[in-house]
């Protein structure tokens, strides 16, 4: 049985039996599989857990002879508190992995959502099912998200193991000089991954957008990897201040505010509220194409 076949045997007659919601679900059920047991999910899920590994032989390696890590003032804020508490290398590989890594494997995921089935011949197949357009855009845009969720939370997992095999643990010092318990430092830990999850919904809207406008996958992914470094660029000139707190990447750094006392959330809500209207935006865009769009493919 072809790949397409696959595919409508999943979607096809038991999914028109069942009500709505069932469906619905269903299909979603389907997209987080045929997503996650892709050799390209488990590539990118390879690469995210090995960064914090990185992260931490160089930061053992750099203070091996009594050195601090970080140089002179180099690298995220967490990384010369490595040494003193491994936690910190789950800050230290959420800051380095989140402007490029995490955002990056969003957009090849959310990029190949329906252009890569355009380009292999699926798409028609399973709208020819009782799916919807509607509905499979939703369980592809959801699948996304489950992604984001997922690799923000691989990258933390392998941070705090590697952290708590090279490093001590114990009280947690945040940036403000406030000590905490080990505890509460670990449920600060779950909430800036929370909060960088949250940071990666508009680049999932944007890729999932730019997969209904082509029907080549590697188009979809290459321009939503582009968008992504041309709008981290722009996020970076001075000239461009004003247009600034628009770019969905200005508030992603904000999750550094949880790791203050007391927590500043100014900043976390603007980050808040930017993804919330990117989602807005760019999913209505990406639903008015699909809804519309001659499926020759």
């Amino acid at each position: 049985m072809s790949t397409a076949e696959e595919r409508v045997a999943v979607t096809a007659a038991p999914v028109a039996a069942r009500p709505r919601g069932l469906r619905t679900l269903g299909l979603f059920r389907n997209e987080l599989v045929v997503t996650f047991r892709r050799w390209r999910t488990l590539a990118l899920f390879a690469i995210l857990a090995g960064i914090p590994v990185v992260v931490g032989i160089a930061v053992k390696i750099e203070t091996s002879d009594g050195g601090t890590a970080g140089g002179e003032g180099g690298g995220p804020a967490f990384i010369s508190q490595i040494t003193n508490n491994g936690l910190f290398l789950v800050f230290t590989s959420l800051a380095v992995t989140l402007p490029f890594f995490l955002p990056m494997a969003i957009g090849v995921v959310a990029g190949d959502a329906i252009a890569g089935e355009a380009n292999a011949g699926t798409l028609r197949y399973l709208l020819v099912a009782p799916a919807g357009r509607s509905r499979l855009l939703l369980a592809k845009g959801w699948a996304a998200l489950v992604f984001c969720a997922s690799g923000v939370l691989v990258v933390t997992v392998s941070a705090l193991a590697t952290g708590s095999a090279m490093f001590p643990l114990g009280d947690v010092t945040l940036l403000s000089g406030t000590s905490i318990s080990f505890s509460e430092g670990l449920l600060r830990a779950l909430a800036v991954a929370a909060v960088v999850t949250v940071s990666l919904i508009g680049v999932a809207a944007i890729g999932l957008f730019v997969s209904t406008l082509t029907n080549s996958g590697i188009a979809a992914m290459a321009t939503t990897v582009g968008l992504l470094i041309t709008v981290q660029i722009l996020d970076t000139i001075p000239q461009l201040h004003a247009i600034q707190p628009y770019l969905f990447p200005h508030y992603w750094l904000s999750f550094a505010d949880l790791v203050r006392d007391p927590v500043y959330w100014d900043q976390i809500m603007r980050n808040f509220g930017l993804q919330g209207l990117y989602l807005a935006v760019f999913g209505s865009a990406a639903w008015a194409r699909f809804t519309t769009r001659d499926i020759t493919a």
